[in-house]
């Protein structure tokens, strides 16, 4: 794992996170540094306001450049900001929803739009129908004509990510190669969570199908080369969507989990792990006792904080149960489109993904592993998202043929 700062590992790799967005513009390596400099790592009040503080102050210098004319210093001003307030708020889960991590969405999400008005290219604010409510996001445009169909790229990320955030990750890569581009917050994610309240779900063809519908209706898509990418848990629900969704011409899978259940009960004690899955009161009991007692830490405790808000539960043990559900054994094998499967070395949330590549029955299928080595071996390669973009849209670029004007 890359190392940057920070001696606490999860507050680093929030950082290297952040720091990973300086590809597309999204970061400046001595803001961030000098942000977190010095900073308490056991107090996340002190991580929200440093990262509030920054964004804050890089949104008003963006407004300061937009009113003296200076569009291109706005839009990356307003970038920046976005990437500083997503990273301020994305420590404070908590039950119920701490208010700055609400306040934290908005304002990133208010620093986004103000970039996306100064951008090159049409960028549409999109409220997508799903269900009896709708998903919030962005159709982004790769040139400014009417009429013309071009392949499309959905692309959606993990537990605490944003569709905002995905810009980085997917949107602003994509473009630059000729792709349109869809990013979201499906159910558990971004504003989707924060100001819906719609929790995570794994039945992600539920979710995928109805944003393919929305961009069929669309006369700037071409039908048949569109391509779903998700980043972290989207690695995982991107191929749980695929396995229903037959629509689909290409898929991404960035770093996900094959099996979510295995992988958390692979760490508990033996004999509570047994105890629990035959249903044992006792070995329930103690195991709430664990996962309560590691909720309560800080960092350490953050994974299990967020997975109760995320997935609308009432407390740690009732979000283990949800990863029963969290499983592609039986889902892999259905996938029908060309599939590439990415690999951290280094990323332990991300270990299963090549069982994920063996599961797939496709004859088109791909694992790229990315290693510590080159500096990629973090999770999602957050470290090395050009060396990612380079590797992973070479791969879709041969299929999809974004060059190509329908």
């Amino acid at each position: 794992m890359t190392k940057l700062l920070l001696d606490d590992d999860l507050l680093d790799a929030q950082l290297i996170r952040a720091v990973g967005a300086t590809s597309h513009q999204g970061a400046d390596l001595g803001e961030v540094v000098q942000a977190v400099r010095g900073l308490d790592e056991t107090d996340l009040t002190a991580w929200y306001e440093a990262w509030n503080t920054l964004g804050e102050r890089t949104f008003e210098l963006g407004e300061q450049q937009e009113a003296a004319g200076h569009r291109i210093s706005a839009r990356k001003a307003f970038l920046r900001a976005c990437t500083y307030l997503r990273t301020g708020g994305s420590m404070l889960y908590s039950t119920p929803v701490d208010p700055r991590m609400a306040l934290s969405n908005t304002r990133q999400t208010a620093a986004f739009r103000r970039a996306a008005a100064l951008m090159d290219t049409p960028v549409e604010v999109v409220q997508i129908p799903f269900e009896d409510t709708t998903l919030p996001g962005y159709f982004l445009r790769a040139a400014d004509e009417i009429g013309v169909r071009r392949a499309t790229l959905i692309g959606f990320g993990g537990y605490d990510g944003t569709c905002e955030e995905c810009y980085f990750y997917f949107a602003a890569p994509a473009l630059a190669r000729g792709y349109n581009v869809l990013i979201f917050d499906g159910p558990g994610q971004g504003a989707a969570l924060l100001q819906q309240g719609l929790p995570m779900r794994p039945d992600w063809d539920a979710v995928i199908t109805p944003v393919v519908d929305f961009l069929l209706a669309r006369p700037d898509v071409d039908p048949n080369r569109i391509a779903l990418a998700g980043l972290s848990l989207g690695g995982f629900l991107g191929p749980r969507a695929a396995a229903k969704e037959h629509r689909l011409a290409a898929l991404i899978a960035d770093s996900g989990a094959y099996d979510m259940y295995a992988g958390a009960i692979a760490r508990l004690p033996e004999s509570i792990a047994k105890g629990y899955e035959a249903g044992d009161a006792d070995a329930r009991a103690a195991l709430a006792q664990i996962l309560d007692g590691m909720a309560a830490k800080p960092t350490a405790g953050w994974s299990m904080r967020r997975g109760v808000v995320v997935h609308g539960v009432t407390d740690p043990l009732a979000y283990f149960d949800t990863m029963k559900d969290f499983r592609l054994n039986g889902y892999a094998q259905t996938i029908t489109c060309p599939t590439l499967v990415t690999h951290a070395e280094g990323d332990a949330v991300g270990a299963s993904a090549p069982q994920t590549f063996e599961a797939l029955t496709v004859p088109d299928k791909q694992l790229i592993t990315f290693t510590a080595a080159e500096g990629g071996g973090d999770h999602c390669e957050a470290a090395a998202r050009t060396l990612f973009d380079t590797r992973a849209f070479a791969w879709l670029d041969e299929r999809l043929r974004p060059d190509v004007l329908a």
